[in-house]
C-alpha cells in the first residue's frame, strides 16, 4: 500500500490585487512516486510550489508532510521538513566550486574555519550514492548547465530532502543530458524520494511520471495514473480544447536574403571569445533554426545581431544594411525585431503596465497620435485585440505586468515583437516556460509569418521538438562556432543533433563552407 508523503489541502491563494492564484486546490504525492503537475501559463503551478516551498503564504489550506500538519513561513521551514526546490533558473556560485556551492549555508567547519576537504567528502558521498558523475572540486563557470542542474540536486539532498519540486528540469538539457537526468530521478524515486515533476513537455509526462494533476484557472480539473492518459487527453485537460501536437509546416521557398553575417567575431568582458569567425545568412521565406547546448554562443550571436552587444571583427547586414555604430533603435529601424531569451531582464519593464510594454515600440508613432496628443481610445483597442488574440491573462489591460505568471509575461514580449512590422524576426528561447496551448500559437505565427509575409525568422531554442518542427534549415554551434549545417531540418533526428551540440561531432570546413 502506498504511503503519503506529502497532501496539500483545500488551498486557496488570492494577492492583494484581487487576482486569485489557487481555488481549493488538494494535492498529494505518495512516497517514491514521480507526480506530474501540469497546466497552462497562470494555472496556478508556481503559486501552488511557492506555497509549499514557504516562499507564499495561502488564505485557506493545510500541508501536511507524512501526516504531520506543517506551516512553512520561510524556504528555512520547507527545507527543515525535507521539501527542496531544484530552480528552473540556477542559483550558483560560479566562481565557488561545486562542492561550496551545495553546503553553502550548511559548511562544515573546524577549528572555526571552512573545511573544504570536508565539504568535498560531504557532497561526493551524495554523488556516489546516486551515481551523479560530476568533479565536486570543479568552478561552476567550468561546468556544463546538465552538471549545474545535478549541483542543485545535490544542495537539496545533502540537506536531507526527501520531496524534490523540479521546474522544467530539462528546459536547457540535450537529449544525452535528459536522459541522464531520468535515470537518476528514477534512483531516487527507488530510494524513497518524492518528485514533483513541473513541464510543459508532455512527452516527458508520459516517460518519466507515475501519476499526474492538472490544473487550469487555479482549480484542479483532473488526475490520474499516467499510465492511463495519453499527451491528447492532458494537453485537452489542461487547455479544455484540443491542441495540435504537431504542426503542419508548407514546403518553404526562400527568397531574397535579409541578414548577412561574415567572419563575426565576438569577446565577453573578460575577454573570453565567444563568437569565433560566424558566418551565415537569413533568407526571405525560412525560419533558420540554430541549436546548441547553453553558453555556447547563440545567445551571444543574437544580442550582436541586435546591436545588445558590439563585434570586434567582421560584419553583420539586415535588409542591405551593415549595422556597425548603429544603436538598438537604429538596428530594429532597418526591420529587426527580437523576442530576448530573458523576459525579465531585457524583455519587459515589470513595473509597467500590459498596455505599456505592449505599445513600447511604437507609442511614438504618428499612427497612435491625435496632434499633439496620444490616440488613447486606437491604443486601448490595439492592446485589447492583442489581449485577446495571445490569450494573455491578465485583470485588464492596465495590470502591471508584474503581477503576471512568467509565461504571460513572456505572451506580452511575444505579442509586442510579433506584431511589430519587422520583416526579420530573432526569437530567442520564444516559448521557454509556456503551456501547450500558446506554444501551438506562437510556432505556427512563427512559420506563417515566413510563409504568408516574405519574413525570415532566426529561431534559438532548447526545445529540440521546437526547433526541428519549426526550423527549415538548421545550424549547431559550440563553442562559438559553427559545427553543423542541415539544408532540411527535418531530415534530422535529437540523438544526431544532441551529438553536434555536445562536440562530440563537426562537419568538415569546406562541407560547412558550401552550406552557408
Amino acid at each position: 500500500m502506498a504511503i503519503e508523503m506529502l497532501r496539500m489541502q483545500n488551498i486557496t491563494k488570492v494577492y492583494p490585487n484581487g487576482f486569485v492564484a489557487n481555488t481549493d486546490v488538494s494535492f498529494s504525492v505518495d512516497q517514491g512516486e514521480i507526480h506530474a503537475l501540469i497546466g497552462e501559463n497562470g494555472a496556478g503551478k508556481t503559486t501552488l510550489m511557492k506555497i509549499l516551498f514557504g516562499m507564499e503564504d495561502c488564505q485557506t489550506g493545510k500541508i501536511f508532510i507524512q501526516g504531520e500538519e506543517s506551516r512553512f513561513s520561510s524556504p528555512l521551514d520547507a527545507i527543515a521538513k525535507g521539501v527542496g526546490m531544484v530552480h528552473q533558473h540556477f542559483m550558483l556560485v560560479p566562481s565557488l566550486t561545486v562542492a561550496e556551492n551545495a553546503v553553502m549555508g550548511i559548511e562544515p567547519l573546524k577549528n572555526g574555519i571552512f573545511d573544504f576537504e570536508e565539504a568535498v567528502r560531504m557532497t561526493q558521498a551524495i554523488a556516489d550514492k546516486y551515481n551523479f558523475t560530476i568533479d565536486v572540486r570543479a568552478k561552476i563557470k567550468d561546468i556544463s548547465v546538465g552538471r549545474k542542474q545535478i549541483v542543485e540536486i545535490l544542495k537539496v539532498l545533502i540537506r536531507g530532502g526527501k520531496v524534490l519540486i523540479m521546474d522544467e528540469p530539462t528546459a536547457v538539457l540535450t537529449p544525452q543530458e535528459t536522459d541522464e537526468l531520468f535515470e537518476q530521478l528514477k534512483m531516487l524515486k527507488e530510494d524513497g524520494h518524492s518528485i514533483i515533476f513541473i513541464s510543459h513537455k508532455l512527452e516527458e509526462v508520459m516517460r518519466l511520471c507515475d501519476r499526474v494533476t492538472v490544473l487550469r484557472r487555479g482549480k484542479v480539473v483532473g488526475s490520474g495514473d499516467v499510465s492511463e492518459l495519453d499527451e491528447v487527453k492532458l494537453s485537452r485537460m489542461m487547455v479544455g480544447r484540443d491542441v495540435i501536437l504537431k504542426i503542419d509546416k508548407p514546403l518553404s521557398e526562400p527568397d531574397n536574403i535579409l541578414v548577412e553575417v561574415k567572419n563575426l567575431t565576438h569577446r565577453s568582458r573578460e575577454g573570453v571569445l565567444q563568437l569565433d569567425n560566424v558566418t551565415f545568412n537569413l533568407r526571405a521565406g525560412e525560419v533558420l533554426g540554430i541549436a546548441g547546448v547553453e553558453g555556447n554562443g547563440q545567445s551571444e550571436l543574437c544580442d550582436v545581431i541586435a546591436g545588445i552587444s558590439s563585434y570586434e571583427g567582421g560584419s553583420v547586414s539586415i535588409n542591405g544594411q551593415t549595422t556597425m555604430g548603429m544603436t538598438v533603435n537604429q538596428i530594429r529601424e532597418t526591420g529587426l525585431a527580437m523576442i530576448p531569451e530573458d523576459r525579465m531582464k531585457t524583455g519587459c519593464s515589470v513595473d509597467l503596465s500590459v498596455k505599456d510594454n505592449i505599445m513600447a515600440n511604437r507609442i511614438f508613432s504618428k499612427e497612435f497620435r491625435k496632434g499633439l496628443f496620444l490616440n488613447r481610445k486606437k491604443i486601448n483597442t490595439l492592446v485589447d485585440r492583442y489581449i485577446e488574440k495571445f490569450q494573455i491573462a491578465c485583470n485588464n489591460r492596465n495590470q502591471l505586468v508584474r503581477y503576471l505568471s512568467g509565461g504571460n509575461i513572456q505572451k506580452v514580449v511575444v505579442a509586442r515583437e510579433l506584431t511589430s512590422g519587422a520583416n526579420v524576426i530573432i526569437a530567442n528561447q520564444p516559448t521557454r516556460g509556456i503551456d501547450v496551448n500558446t506554444t501551438e500559437m506562437i510556432r505556427k505565427l512563427l512559420i506563417e509569418m515566413t510563409r504568408e509575409n516574405d519574413m525570415g525568422v532566426i529561431l534559438v531554442s532548447a526545445d529540440l521538438n521546437e526547433i526541428l518542427e519549426v526550423s527549415d534549415r538548421l545550424m549547431v554551434m559550440w563553442k562559438g562556432q559553427i559545427v553543423a549545417i542541415f539544408p532540411q531540418a527535418d531530415e534530422v533526428d535529437e540523438e544526431t543533433l544532441g551529438e553536434y551540440m555536445l562536440g562530440l561531432k563537426r562537419m568538415p570546413v569546406e562541407e560547412l563552407e558550401a552550406l552557408i
